[in-house]
């Protein structure tokens, strides 16, 4: 167990509660160890922490729109690689009508995320009806094939070496945020018994990156039966039931959906607006000092940033400090609407990601201009 030095002092003027009736005339930063479930300090800024006029150097955040990619690729394996480190590869895959061939990931657990189209997934254990906004969680190993109704695009998280597992929810119990009870397991249904053959087909199967093809004379999906908790599961995020404070703006970790070995997945759903006069109700500025920062905008309104819209990626780097773009800012303590109206898948990973290399035209030049000014209308005073 990490032990820190903790002591919480406080020096000048600064809020009784993070978030919570800032000094007039402030902008908060926090400042915070092990993706904000570690020790933290609140600083209180007479200009905005991301008020910068230049940046040079690979710290940069990025922007990129996944949309420009039309490229369609036969295999998941085939898919655009986009950020990886040596415990999460994230992918991009563009599917195809009907899959000819069956995958295998012995790399580690595979997350898939339908950000559109809809579609049936077969697999060792049976046939899962899939449609956009669904998280699909396949065990290391499992053979599976999509098949699409729909035109699909997926997010692909691979575990590299490692298993996902629910989030412990601590004080507020195992049936918040979302019931175990809701997440789905494959059934030995009618389409499953369509789906088997004795004709010829092939397994590609992913280990340390490389594929090996092995073929069988016959759909090697041909189970009768099976019994056990090592099983994929799907979840929607329209069952995701976010947690909310009417009083205090929650951090991003409320919202974590699934863990695994050094990153951690999160869902941002619709919810209300903290009502407290006195609450932030935008994301605040901050340095997530352990973790780099990862976030699919999937769908809505997203209420913290400009110039940002379904299929789009954000790339935050441990250390820099971000948080609300300048009109987002405006209304920091106000808002128009009741609620928000957005889904975002967030990946947070304890090791620093590289990107790959992206098709031209696919990266958002002008993202690290996005915060440089925030008008004095946005300060605490307000």
């Amino acid at each position: 167990m990490r032990k820190y030095i903790a002591f919480p002092r406080t020096e000048g003027r600064a809020s009784r509660q993070a978030h919570v009736a800032l000094p007039e005339g402030t902008y908060e930063r926090e400042l915070g160890k092990e993706g904000f479930f570690g020790p933290a300090t609140h600083m209180y800024h007479d200009h905005p922490p991301t008020g910068w006029v230049a940046w040079e150097g690979p710290l940069a955040p990025r922007a990129f729109d996944l949309t420009k990619m039309n490229a369609e690729q036969a295999s998941p394996w085939d898919a655009q690689a986009l950020l990886h480190n040596a415990h999460c590869k994230l992918r991009f895959w563009r599917a195809p009508k009907g899959m000819d061939h069956l995958a295998r990931n012995a790399d580690g657990d595979e997350l898939l995320f339908l950000h559109s189209g809809r579609g049936h997934l077969y697999c060792d254990y049976g046939h899962l009806e899939l449609r956009a906004g669904d998280y699909v969680m396949l065990p290391r190993s499992t053979m599976w094939r999509l098949d699409s109704e729909e035109p699909v695009t997926a997010l692909l998280i691979e575990a590299t070496n490692g298993s996902y597992m629910l989030p412990e929810k601590g004080l507020v119990g195992p049936h918040a945020i979302f019931d175990p009870a809701v997440l789905d397991t494959p059934l030995l249904d009618e389409a499953f018994e369509a789906q088997k053959s004795e004709t010829e087909w092939q397994v590609r199967i992913k280990r340390l990156g490389q594929i090996s093809t092995v073929t069988y004379p016959f759909n090697p999906l041909d189970a009768v039966g099976w019994k056990g908790d090592l099983v994929p599961v799907r979840l929607n995020v329209s069952d995701i039931r976010p947690l909310m404070s009417d009083r205090y703006h929650l951090p991003p970790s409320a919202h974590t959906t699934f863990v695994a070995e050094r990153f951690v997945v999160c869902t941002f759903a619709p919810r209300p607006f903290e009502s407290d006069p006195e609450a932030l109700k935008v994301p605040f500025f901050h340095n997530n000092d352990d973790y780099d920062e990862v976030i699919f905008y999937h769908a809505g309104n997203f209420f913290s940033r400009d110039n940002i819209h379904p299929g789009m990626m954000t790339f935050h780097p441990c250390g820099f400090t971000h948080g609300p773009h300048p009109k987002a800012l405006q209304n920091a303590f106000k808002q128009k609407s009741a609620a928000t109206d957005e889904y975002a898948v967030m990946l947070d990973t304890r090791d620093p990601l590289e990107i790959a290399a992206l098709p031209g035209g696919v990266e958002f030049e002008g993202y690290r201009e996005s915060w440089k000014s925030a008008p004095d209308s946005a300060r605490a005073a307000e």
